[in-house]
Formats: structure tokens, C-alpha cells, sequence
């Protein structure tokens, strides 16, 4: 996997991903003590507001963003948007009020869904070949996964020598970076077919969602997209509440157990280019949505054990398999869009992934926070159940024989 990173035009895209990575890892963190700085006790409905400004820039902006800059080289699309997100980085130590909060996330996140799939569609250009692009994916989920795992360690190292605020300054460096690496790198010019890119704009606006409907090979991954919402939001949003709650563990143990369900994911994105090697996307994907959905079942069996330390062990091993699962089904996700894609397209097939892929998210992570309040089994059961629901529809929307279409034959 790590040979993919001879090929120096993607070596200094991955290594922009990571940097930009890391000084969003470091913004996470700092955007939380600046809420309580400014909100006290209110914190956490400041930090909910904003995750929720977050979610609806991803949904909205990405396609919308597609079209506005589909004219434009992705060069140039990408620099700009880091540009951006390095200028709000610099202002949010300076904000003094909830609202100015509000409004920089806002830009924040709009730029990064403009970046991340103008990103995505570059790639499938600088690797032409299968395997190449199936590590490459992989690397990706890694560098995610990686990134949730450090960054929250190395925001508590620089702490010890710095103020909070000055972690704003090290996510600006990360998107600066970012951009120079971007800047460096030698792009291939975006293939255009005749009037590929006119049209009322908001047809270009649609275009990606139509090729997800049309598509056979699309349709499913909008299903799997939710079976991987639903488990994820669970996670993400209860564990603070089953360590402290059900299992009476201090906070030091709540991040330990988020990074076993980060650990899963980055097993399976390395073990993932063999698998591929071997068994369909289908197989991969649709197992990895089983598997997340029966684990996801078995999470209130786990619960009944608290506070017994057993139960705590156990509930560690089913982060754990969500982790792999979670990173089965979306892996593959960018080689069934190349393959399903025309070339011209895939910008615009990669920002509907984008944003309906986070279009989920905005449904489970309400549900899992408002459903908690409830109790926990009844939380993981109806997530099991949309987990399972969405599986059961992308096993009947997914043929299991189908025409296969050339890896190269995508890229005309």
C-alpha cells in the first residue's frame, strides 16, 4: 500500500491531506474551550449548534459548490478553499461572541466541502491504475482515522506549553501547508466533453444526485451510507454516556475506548487493498453493513453487563468491530464511483457523495442524542434497526451478478 506514495504528484496530495487533517483535529479541540470560554456551562449547546452548522454546510454547500466551480481548474479550487479555511482558522481566536462562532464554522465547513471532493476527483486522475487507487483510498481512511486518534493527543501536548488559542494558529499552518503542497503538485487538466459543463446551474447543482439515482451501482451506497451513520452516531454521540454512566469509569477511559472503534477502522483500510484483490466491492461492502448492523444489535447486551469491568471489555470489542465495518463499506465507495462515472462527471459524482453521505448524519446524530435521553438500549435498537433496514435495501437494490466494466474504461 505504502508503494502508491512513489508516485510524487499523489505523495503531495496525501501529504496535504494529512497536514489539513491534523490542523482540523487541532481546531476541534481548541473550538471546545473557546465555547466554554464564552459560554461557560453553555458549552456543550454551543458545541451542538456548531456541529449541526457543520452537517448542514456539508449537505448543502458541496453540490451547490460542484457547479459553481466546475469551470474553474481544480488547482485553483483547492488552493482557494484552503486559503479560506487558513483565513478563519486566524480569526476565531479573536471571535467574542457565540454568533461570530456560528458564522466562521459556517465558512469553515462550506470551504471544506468545496475542497474534499474538488480532492476526491483529483486522485482517480494522478492513479490510473486499480491498485493504486484502491491503496490510495485506503491511506485516506487511515489519515482520517489517524487524525481523530492524534490530533486530540498532540492539542494535549501543545497545551502544556501553549494557550489554547494558539491552537487556531496551528490549524492555520496545517491549511497553509495544505495549499503550498496543493500548489506544487501537477494536477492533469479536468477532461471535458462538448457542453459537459453548461446548462441551467441548477442542473449542474443536481447533476451528481441524478447519477446516484440512475445508477445501479449508486443506489446502494446511499443505503450503506445510513447503515454507517446509524453505528457511527452511536458511538460518537454515547460514549461519553455508557463509560461514565453505565460503566462508572473515569473521563481518561472515554477516549480509549473511541480509539478501539478507530483502531477497526484503520485494520480494515490496511487490510482492504488484499481483500479487493480478491472479493467484490459488493461482497466487501454489504458484509462490512452486516456486520456493523449485528454488532450494533448486540450492543445492549453489552450495556446489561454494567458496571461489571467484563462489560466494558466487551463493549470495546464491538467499537472495535464497528471500526472494521464502518471502514469496509466506505472504502471501496470511490472505486465503484470511478467505475460508474464518466471522467467529466466525477467531480459532481464525488460532491453528492459528500453531501449525501452527511445528509445521514444529520438524521442519526439528532436521533442518537434525542433517543439517549430515553436510555440507551432503546437508542442502539432503533439503530439497529435502520442499520438493518438500510443493508436489507442495498442487498435487493445491488444485483449480485453484474456486467463487469474495465477499471480503465472510466477514464476517457
Amino acid at each position: 500500500m505504502i508503494q502508491v506514495l512513489r508516485n510524487r504528484a499523489y505523495r503531495q496530495l496525501f501529504i496535504a491531506q494529512v497536514v489539513a487533517l491534523a490542523g482540523t483535529g487541532l481546531a476541534t479541540v481548541a473550538l471546545g474551550l473557546l465555547a466554554y470560554d464564552i459560554a461557560g456551562e453553555g458549552a456543550g449547546a454551543v458545541l451542538g449548534t456548531a456541529f449541526a452548522i457543520k452537517m448542514v454546510a456539508y449537505v448543502f454547500v458541496a453540490p451547490v459548490a460542484n457547479a459553481l466551480v466546475a469551470r474553474l481548474p481544480r488547482r485553483a479550487v483547492m488552493i482557494g478553499a484552503d486559503v479560506l479555511r487558513l483565513l478563519v482558522a486566524l480569526a476565531l481566536p479573536f471571535v467574542t461572541d457565540v454568533w461570530q462562532v456560528y458564522v466562521l464554522i459556517f465558512v469553515l465547513q462550506a470551504s471544506s466541502a468545496t475542497f474534499t471532493p474538488t480532492f476526491q476527483s483529483v486522485i482517480p486522475d494522478v492513479l490510473p491504475d486499480e491498485e493504486d487507487y484502491t491503496s490510495a483510498l485506503s491511506l485516506s481512511r487511515l489519515a482520517y482515522d489517524l487524525e481523530s486518534v492524534l490530533s486530540p493527543v498532540l492539542a494535549g501536548a501543545l497545551l502544556l506549553l501553549v494557550s489554547s488559542s494558539t491552537l487556531f494558529f496551528g490549524t492555520a499552518i496545517g491549511f497553509a501547508a495544505s495549499a503550498l503542497l496543493v500548489a506544487a503538485t501537477v494536477i492533469p487538466h479536468r477532461a471535458t466533453l462538448p457542453g459537459s459543463d453548461v446548462g441551467p446551474f441548477w442542473n449542474r447543482v443536481q447533476r451528481g444526485m441524478r447519477l446516484f439515482v440512475r445508477l445501479r451501482e449508486m443506489r446502494p451506497v446511499l443505503l450503506l451510507n445510513l447503515a454507517v451513520a446509524a453505528s457511527g452516531a452511536f458511538v460518537i454521540v454515547q460514549t461519553v454516556v455508557v463509560v461514565r454512566s453505565t460503566f462508572e469509569q473515569s473521563e481518561s477511559v472515554v477516549p480509549v475506548v473511541l480509539a478501539m472503534n478507530g483502531a477497526g477502522s484503520m485494520l480494515s483500510a490496511l487490510l482492504l487493498p488484499r481483500v479487493l484483490r480478491r472479493a467484490s466491492e459488493r461482497r466487501v461492502m454489504l458484509s462490512g453493513a452486516l456486520a456493523l448492523t449485528v454488532t450494533l444489535a448486540l450492543v445492549p447486551v453489552a450495556l446489561a453487563s454494567g458496571p461489571a469491568r467484563a462489560g466494558l471489555v466487551a463493549v470495546g470489542a464491538l467499537w472495535f468491530i464497528l471500526g472494521l465495518g464502518s471502514a469496509a463499506v466506505q472504502t471501496p465507495v470511490g472505486r465503484i464511483i470511478r467505475r460508474s462515472v464518466d471522467r467529466e462527471d466525477l467531480p459532481a459524482a464525488f460532491a453528492a457523495q459528500f453531501s449525501l453521505s452527511h445528509a445521514c448524519w444529520l438524521i442519526t446524530y439528532p436521533l442518537a442524542g434525542w433517543l439517549g435521553a430515553v436510555g440507551l438500549v432503546p437508542t442502539a435498537v432503533v439503530l439497529a434497526v435502520i442499520a438493518a433496514g438500510a443493508t436489507v435495501g442495498a442487498v435487493v437494490l445491488w444485483p449480485s451478478v453484474r456486467t463487469q466494466v474495465p477499471f480503465e474504461s472510466s477514464v476517457r
